[in-house]
């Protein structure tokens, strides 16, 4: 989630869903080591439960960028395997690391070593020519014996030539079925699917058959459908809350930052998509995304910009029922054990 699970729009949608667990965008562990750990790990209480996610290859640097995620107070740390660019190749980090299973399972040991909450991986199905389930039930074997608690299957392989990272989330086929097989070869293992999840319709039938669902870029470019998740997915019975209420819960923490000088078009970013598909969409994002450049602009644009919308849409709260078909009350990712309803999760690479 490059560019967007920042922390602001991590304390946004924390507004929409208590239950699914966030993820931070991926910082690579020598980033963490040697540059502003406040500007790199920080983040607002009222995000938890949120995950820090790794990149990098070396254990000892990524043990020690573990260590210091959880003294920054995180609930978990990942490692990301599934970032197919040329920029994170270059760096012998990402996706590119799923044919050297070894280096994988050294980093997660030695992260296992250093923290006391849990150690995951997000991976592919595979890469280029290592594409067979011989190779994929290999890699996650050797995860499992260096410790790892919990792994989120993106169900595509990818390409690390020839295809944009763009493309590798579209154009190889999803392959959901692969791990639901993976989670049969290996059913002590909590494994969590990610690609192609669209609604929440969806992320019900895939938690028959696996742990946990991963939710992307629906959940940046439809945020509303995270207001759906604590009641569809985890059954809470508390009302959904709606757009006015997310909104109104987000605004203090825009004046906070603005008063420390945080500029305004990031911090407005999170809510753009938040109307998508409803009456007066259009006019929301244009007033967020051209009224934040203007000079002297502040978080009264929100309110403003809130108060134009119909009451409908502004009040309108997502359905219990996982069947709705304009779009609205879609999913995230998390993941729970035995019999609870699963959790969902926010991440994609």
């Amino acid at each position: 989630m490059m560019d967007w699970t920042d922390r602001h729009y991590r304390r946004f949608v924390r507004g929409l869903t208590r239950r699914a667990l966030l993820y931070t965008e991926m910082v690579t562990a020598a980033a963490i080591l040697h540059g502003d750990r406040e500007r790199l790990l920080g983040f607002d209480a009222l995000e938890h439960p949120v995950a820090l996610q790794l990149g990098g290859d070396d254990p000892q640097a990524l043990a020690e960028a573990a260590r210091a995620g959880v003294a920054w107070g995180y609930d978990e740390v990942g490692l990301n395997v599934g970032c197919p660019s040329d920029r994170v190749q270059r760096g012998r980090f990402g996706a590119c690391l799923m044919a050297e299973p070894h280096v994988v399972a050294d980093a997660v040991r030695a992260m296992r070593a250093a923290v006391d909450v849990p150690v995951t991986v997000k991976h592919r199905l595979g890469i280029d020519e290592l594409d067979s389930d011989a190779h994929l039930h290999g890699f996650v074997a050797a995860l499992v014996d260096a410790g790892v608690d919990r792994i989120v299957v993106h169900a595509r392989k990818a390409w690390l030539s020839g295809l944009s990272p763009k493309e590798n989330r579209t154009v190889p086929p999803l392959q959901h079925e692969r791990v639901v097989a993976l989670k049969r070869a290996f059913p002590a293992l909590r494994i969590e699917t990610n690609g192609g999840v669209r609604d929440l319709e969806a992320v019900v039938a895939l938690l028959r058959d696996v742990d946990g669902v991963m939710v992307g870029r629906v959940a940046y470019e439809d945020p509303f459908v995270l207001a759906g998740v604590d009641a569809v997915v985890f059954g809470d019975a508390a009302e959904a809350p709606s757009r006015a209420e997310a909104v109104a819960g987000y605004l203090p923490y825009v004046e906070a930052r603005r008063a420390e000088g945080a500029p305004l078009p990031p911090l407005v970013k999170p809510l753009i998509g938040l109307v998508r598909g409803a009456r007066g969409g259009r006019a929301w994002r244009r007033a967020l995304s051209e009224g934040s450049v203007r000079a002297g602009a502040g978080p009264e644009l929100i309110a403003v910009a809130l108060a134009a919308l119909p009451e409908e849409v502004r009040h309108a709260r997502p359905d219990r029922a996982p069947d709705r078909s304009d779009g609205a009350g879609s999913s995230v990712p998390v993941g729970a054990a035995g019999g609870e309803r699963r959790r969902l999760v926010d991440s994609r690479a």
